[in-house]
């Protein structure tokens, strides 16, 4: 399928996509800080975290349901254009992300991930509470 939109109208549209200080990432940073959490933003770290909380030997990655395949999720689709290119991107991602994870954690890190569906005030309270108890209540990894 062809795109519907010329190369620069479409360039221009992908320059504006943004891998640090996105939108879910602000409301999280917002969320934890009004409860008391200090952090560090995109630390030098396996994979360069979203959030690192030092106190606690936490760091928080915010992923976004569809780059990140949030399985289940309805924002999780496939594009109908070009599948193969997709699925072959998402699966990099994917595994990207699930070697980043095990890095963090092999040195000592807890790994806490919320989905961009996740961003309700009841779902950043049980990441709060995740991240003050250790991890403690079975929240993380995943937030599930």
């Amino acid at each position: 399928m062809t795109d519907v939109v010329d190369r620069a109208t479409r360039s221009r549209m992908m320059s504006g996509i943004r891998g640090k200080n996105t939108r879910p990432e602000r409301i999280v940073r917002s969320f934890l800080h009004r409860a008391g959490l200090r952090f560090r933003l995109h630390a030098k770290l396996p994979g360069k975290p979203d959030l690192v909380l030092p106190k606690y030997r936490t760091v928080v990655l915010v992923h976004g349901c569809f780059w990140h395949r949030h399985e289940g999720c309805c924002y999780a689709t496939n594009p109908a254009s070009n599948p193969g290119f997709w699925q072959e991107k998402f699966a990099a991602n994917v595994l990207r992300d699930r070697k980043v994870e095990a890095k963090l954690e092999a040195a000592g890190w807890r790994v806490c991930v919320i989905w961009s569906c996740q961003l309700d005030d009841s779902s950043l309270q049980r990441l709060v509470e995740t991240i003050r108890n250790g991890g403690d209540d079975g929240l993380s990894p995943g937030m599930e």
